[in-house]
């Protein structure tokens, strides 16, 4: 291993706060091709138990500093092309550690044009700018300056001359690496950003009228807030500054940057003439150059902490939505509701294929209430539904309405929930949409994806772009390839912590185990199609393009029911199935008695399994696997029950008790639906009778919760709750 790559793996072990071996073990299998699932899985030995969130994490750093090292790199090459590479610069390269910082020290450097400075040098201007730097007056020596004029280079009169000495002077400031770092720091802590309408802009009525006259320390600023300004500074509703010197005296000329200036090159400028040389070039320095550079630099690192933090929120979300716990196999019925082009209705079976469906039209303009639920009974008796999911959109508080009279009055228990229906309509449009059902209506397979994810969260919504299912903010400012990596890395390991069953499985789930992509998914759907249900694992070989690579990876995370060999329906991977065959016949029972045998195996001593080729921490996940095969990591399904009578925002009122869901978390708190079209704000400050930091840490979306209304403004459509009741 080189030097490089020693220094990577120690600063990474060192951020992460694991062993060096543990990160070396993870890159060594990681750049083998191994995945993230497969190693937090079936290579605990070789990490010493790392689980998936750590090997996550530790995969975003490794991508991210090799990104850096790179990059890092390719500007040292364009130093020493440019002839500018001095060793204390190269050993300044090479102690960074972030993207900012490198671009920070780069900056001076970054055009390879042959500045205004190195013209002046190259026509020997270099001495007279020492000597004027020196000079505590702003008078001109015209017979000294006469001196350097230099017809051929183009300084051809004594101001061009003088022009050519300050341009000298200020590069030496702005190429100082110290001055820089000491300025950024300082306006990082002290400066401010303020911001104000844009010319002409009436911001009253404005999503942005909280920023019409605001301003706040940089090193303050909330993330979410940062995102909302930098959106209005791009829709053009504001204008955004940044405040180098907030509070000081509108009498003074002089920024304090231009003090820490002078302070690092050994003065005062207080100690000397405003109209000297230094003073002049300082000023010209700070006003010119680095203001203008620095404040884009902080902008871009706030935008890059904002983002980050954003993803972070919109991962840990989604997480949670796949997560959410699914009905199981039930018939549901689905309604997508609308009032002039009606409810579409679908009803699916137990493993999800479509039965029937319908349109209904309950609503105004039509108003045909009967017809409707002569219709919805007859679905239900028809097909024995247990579950009615109801989408949250237009029209869904009048649905459920409508359903809820129409229970009372079946043969049967049916349940109806509100069901959000975010994403439903770009899966509806969707290519894989038009495969699946070719011959429905747009509309209609909206309906069927509603009642889809309340049957199976997980497998449904990998079918829909992780960005259009809802649970983000400013989701579209934010870097697009970060996201959409993070938000795959999200779904990833939902579906392999679920597992997946290989005889029902649509291409879009199977796409996202370990070891698969969407061109091998698609064969294990034909091969399924052509040859019939997969009947052991082995037979996956057989699938073209799945060679013994991605049947290594995939092997485990995917289940058969009913098998000959039932550890194929188990997270039990198949290198391991001989263990398992060993532990059986010591025990002197077949591995079908084996299996969920809590009295046999709370008995086995994990020690006593231990081989060269398998580990203490595998055994033990192999016997806890036995004792519960297959189980599912998601909660129990519950339902939320809405307020009767509180259809909309006008229908509420101040010191409300309503029941609710979480629907979105953010940094600043969390949305809740209440029943009412409009999400209600559960302010940071509300979530609980103690201080919050992270609101992930009290809430997440799909929980059910109990709140109290604080505050309604039906012009601007907002709802402010509490959970400190």
């Amino acid at each position: 291993m080189n030097d490089k790559h020693t220094s990577l793996n120690l600063q990474l072990a060192n951020e992460l706060q694991v062993t060096i071996k543990q990160v070396d073990s993870f890159i060594t299998l990681y750049d083998d091709g191994n995945t993230v699932p497969f190693i937090a899985r079936y290579r605990k030995e070789m990490t010493e138990g790392l689980d998936d969130t750590q090997l996550r994490l530790l995969e975003t750093r490794l991508i991210y500093m090799r990104e850096l090292y790179e990059r890092r790199d390719t500007i040292i090459k364009s130093l020493v092309e440019q002839n500018k590479l001095t060793d204390a610069l190269s050993q300044q390269l090479n102690a960074i550690t972030s993207k900012n910082e490198l671009e920070r020290l780069y900056l001076p450097y970054k055009s390879k044009r042959v500045s205004k400075s190195e013209l002046a040098i190259a026509a020997g201007l270099e001495p007279l700018a020492d000597i004027l730097w020196f000079q505590d007056d702003g008078s001109i020596n015209n017979h000294l300056v006469r001196k350097y004029i230099n017809l051929k280079a183009g300084y051809t009169d004594p101001q061009l001359v003088l022009d050519g000495a300050l341009a000298i002077l200020i590069e030496r400031i702005c190429r100082d690496s110290i001055v820089i770092d000491l300025l950024y720091k300082h306006l990082f802590s002290q400066a401010a950003l303020v911001c104000k309408a844009a010319k002409g802009v009436d911001l009253s009525h404005s999503k942005f009228k909280d920023y019409a006259d605001y301003s706040e320390r940089v090193n303050k600023i909330p993330a979410h807030r940062i995102l909302a300004i930098m959106r209005g500074k791009t829709e053009g509703a504001l204008q955004v500054k940044l405040e180098s010197d907030p509070g000081k005296d509108k009498s003074s000329t002089t920024s304090y940057c231009e003090i820490l200036i002078a302070r690092h090159l050994g003065f005062s400028l207080t100690a000397i003439s405003n109209t000297s040389w230094r003073a002049q070039v300082i000023k010209k320095a700070w006003k010119a150059r680095l203001q203008g550079q620095l404040e884009t630099q902080i902008f871009a690192y706030l935008k890059e902490k904002a983002s980050d933090n954003a993803i972070d929120i919109f991962a840990s979300n989604l997480k949670e939505l796949l997560m959410a716990a699914p009905a199981g196999n039930k018939v549901v019925l689905g309604l997508d509701p609308g009032f002039r082009t009606g409810c579409k209705i679908s009803v699916i079976d137990e493993t999800g294929k479509l039965l029937d469906y319908a349109t209904i039209y309950p609503h105004p303009p039509q108003l045909n209430v009967k017809q409707a639920q002569q219709k919805l009974t007859e679905l239900i008796e028809k097909y024995s539904v247990d579950l009615i999911a109801i989408g949250n959109g237009t029209a869904s508080r009048e649905t459920d309405l409508l359903v809820r009279e129409l229970i009372p009055n079946l043969s049967r228990t049916v349940t109806q929930l509100i069901v959000s229906e975010a994403g439903a309509s770009v899966y509806s449009a969707s290519e894989l949409a038009s495969q699946e059902f070719p011959d429905l209506d747009v509309s209609i397979r909206g309906a069927v994806s509603i009642a889809r994810r309340l049957q199976d969260p997980l497998a449904e919504l990998v079918k829909i772009d992780a960005k259009a299912i809802g649970v983000g903010l400013y989701q579209h400012d934010l870097n697009q390839m970060q996201l959409a990596q993070r938000l795959q890395a999200v779904v990833e390991d939902c579906v392999n912590s679920v597992g997946v069953d290989l005889n029902s499985a649509s291409a879009s789930l199977l796409s996202f185990v370990a070891g698969l992509n969407s061109t091998v998914a698609q064969n294990i759907i034909d091969y399924r199609d052509q040859h019939g249900a997969f009947t052991n694992r082995n037979s996956l070989k057989k699938v073209p393009r799945l060679g013994n690579k991605a049947f290594q990876q995939s092997a485990g995370f995917l289940r058969i029911a009913n098998a000959k060999n039932p550890l194929d329906n188990s997270a039990v991977h198949p290198e391991s199935y001989p263990l398992v065959t060993a532990i059986a016949e010591k025990q002197g029972v077949k591995i079908a008695a084996l299996i969920q045998n809590e009295t046999i195996l709370n008995k086995l001593q994990a020690e006593d399994f231990v081989t060269d080729k398998i580990g203490l921490l595998t055994v033990k996940d192999i016997i806890n696997e036995l004792i519960k095969p297959s189980r599912d990591p998601r909660p129990t399904f519950t339902t939320v029950r809405y307020a009767k009578g509180i259809d909309k925002i006008t229908d509420l009122q101040v010191d409300m008790l309503l029941q609710g869901v979480i629907s979105n978390v953010t940094s600043f708190g969390a949305f809740v639906d209440i029943g009412v079209h409009q999400d209600g704000l559960v302010h940071i400050s509300q979530l609980a009778d103690r201080f919050v930091s992270d609101p992930l840490q009290v809430v997440k979306p799909g929980q059910i919760v109990q709140v109290k209304v604080t505050q309604i403004d039906i012009d601007r459509k907002r709802i402010a709750l509490t959970m400190r009741l």
